[in-house]
């Protein structure tokens, strides 16, 4: 997936803390700090379908849009893409691993099968 720009960023967030699929004045409301005009919120959801961050379903005359991950797979798949394009995934993970909390190194090893751990 292709990064986000700081709109883009802020749009997603609102999509990721929605319980349900937000249309563009939806999202134009619930960003009403940013004082943005519709169209400004529409070419950004445009943008974030074509690059694959949301899908869209057509609602009467309109688009709702919805993440295609949660933020936690969004985040992982960050990740992953930065370790594949590191030169030495296994330096960069164990350099990352030594500044896990006690809390994430916990869940790692809840979650890791007991053959890869």
């Amino acid at each position: 997936m292709k990064r986000l720009g700081d709109l883009e960023a802020a749009v997603m967030n609102v999509l990721w803390e929605s319980d349900a699929p937000q249309s563009v004045h939806e999202l134009r409301d619930l960003l009403s700090d940013r004082d943005l005009a519709y169209t400004t919120v529409l070419t950004v959801v445009t943008h974030l379908h074509e690059k694959g961050w949301v899908h869209r379903t057509k609602l009467s005359r309109a688009y709702i849009y919805a993440p295609v991950q949660t933020r936690a797979e969004a985040t992982s798949q960050a990740l992953r893409d930065i370790l594949d394009t590191s030169g030495d995934s296994a330096a960069v993970l164990m350099h990352f691993a030594k500044t896990a909390t006690a809390r994430e190194l916990d869940a790692l090893r809840a979650h890791l099968p007991e053959a890869e751990r």
